[in-house]
């Protein structure tokens, strides 16, 4: 059993520590929850003591000395990603990192490397790469059910302008590295990488993009057209549209049902998502798997695709003309 530390006291955090802890309930021992750190001890120890975590420390550099500390989840802002997963593998730590997985490819290259080069695994920890109903959209889309897919559209929006993560450029603030990745990343599941991208953003008085509109094309012919949104509440839903039918899932942030249509509109398949404990535990087993298998590359989210998403979030970010203080 691996013992994993969280970095970060945060929302998301205690999502993770609350997946871990029912996961061990349930019987699934892939990790330990060992410590937890947050800017200050109080904070940390509070986090700690809510959620049965043994170590509790009031700085980040403090419990990566711990030698028991195996495997960090970094829940902190992506901001700082770059700087906390660098410190996390120079102490020897595999990393599970939150998405987004940095402020930008030139980044996220670097971390990659830097993981290469100790020998440690690091994955992005973007849940629905991970989580079972994937492969069944794959399946269904591949099937043949809807014919020939041809075009594809996804949204994802809530109301966070009260985050200032949100709305700082100085945290990479903004609605495409926070909420945008979704949708991106359920295109991609589908259809792979695009040949072409445009975007366009409704910018804030501080110059982050509080909503999105994106249309990827292929040259196959296959167009995606996705939205999001950090200043409104979307439906959530993706759509996959094929020659004799189309795909309807809902909630790409965390996809509960695919239902399948026929060209008459009729519903022809229903595909429930199979019961989870909070959905984060699917990226943790893998990782857990591929760190006792001495494999440094989690499948279900290879280095490359990661390396690729950040540099097609870079792109939109020029075309939409969103610029952070740190590139």
């Amino acid at each position: 059993m691996l013992h994993m530390a969280i970095l970060g006291a945060g929302r998301i955090a205690a999502t993770m520590a609350e997946t871990i802890n029912r996961m061990n309930q349930a019987g699934n021992h892939a990790v330990s929850l060992y410590a937890v750190a947050a800017r200050d001890l109080e904070r940390a120890q509070q986090f700690a003591k809510t959620h049965g975590i043994e170590q509790a420390y009031g700085s980040y550099e403090e419990m990566l000395q711990d030698q028991r500390v195996q495997l960090v989840y970094v829940a902190t802002p992506h901001s700082h990603h770059h700087q906390h997963v660098m410190m996390c593998l120079d102490h020897g730590k595999h990393v599970l990192c939150e998405k987004a997985f940095a402020a930008n490819a030139r980044q996220a290259r670097e971390m990659l490397q830097r993981a290469k080069d100790k020998g440690l695994l690091l994955t992005e920890a973007i849940w629905t790469r991970y989580q079972p109903m994937r492969e069944t959209i794959a399946q269904v889309v591949n099937s043949g059910v809807i014919g020939e897919p041809r075009m594809l559209t996804a949204n994802l929006g809530y109301e966070i302008m009260g985050k200032e993560r949100i709305v700082e450029p100085a945290l990479a603030g903004g609605a495409l590295l926070d909420v945008g990745i979704y949708p991106l990343n359920f295109a991609e599941m589908v259809f792979g990488a695009p040949d072409q991208v445009h975007a366009v953003g409704v910018l804030s008085d501080k110059g982050v993009d509080l909503q999105d509109s994106m249309t990827l094309t292929w040259k196959d012919g296959k167009m995606a057209v996705l939205n999001a949104g950090a200043n409104c509440v979307s439906d959530r839903m993706g759509v996959i549209y094929g020659t004799r039918g189309f795909v309807v899932v809902e909630n790409i942030n965390n996809p509960q049902s695919i239902t399948v249509y026929d060209a008459k509109y009729q519903q022809i398949e229903h595909h429930p998502c199979p019961a989870q404990l909070t959905g984060y535990e699917y990226e943790v087993v893998e990782a857990a798997r591929c760190i006792e298998a001495g494999v440094l590359e989690c499948p279900s989210m290879p280095h490359q695709d990661t390396i690729h998403m950040m540099e097609l979030m870079d792109e939109m970010r020029h075309q939409m003309g969103v610029h952070y203080p740190f590139g």
